[in-house]
């Protein structure tokens, strides 16, 4: 599994963030949804994580068609880096919240 960037402010939580991938130069914004506000961007892939009692939003930053698959290892990444071994990806809004 390929190597990404991670950048996270001194005003986000955590689990809030941005992951870089250094290649194609995509950027995912990361909101915890138990802890941050989360609006979703028009024209922007958008993915949803459960795990256990952890939910969080992926939203592209200047998405330009990148392949959903890398959007999916990026995302893949990021739940092994915070130990999320449970995690599930969802396409939308996961109903139990």
């Amino acid at each position: 599994m390929p190597n990404y960037l991670l950048s996270i402010s001194k005003t986000e939580a955590l689990q809030d963030g941005t992951i870089h991938d250094p290649k194609s130069k995509l950027k995912v914004k990361v909101f915890d949804l138990l802890k941050s506000r989360f609006t979703p961007s028009s024209g922007e892939k958008i993915f949803f994580v459960t795990a256990g009692d952890e939910t969080l939003a992926f939203e592209t930053k200047g998405y330009k068609k990148h392949r959903e698959l890398l959007i999916l290892q990026m995302i893949a990444w990021y739940c092994l880096y915070l130990g999320l071994i449970e995690a599930q990806i969802h396409t939308s809004w996961p109903l139990a919240m």
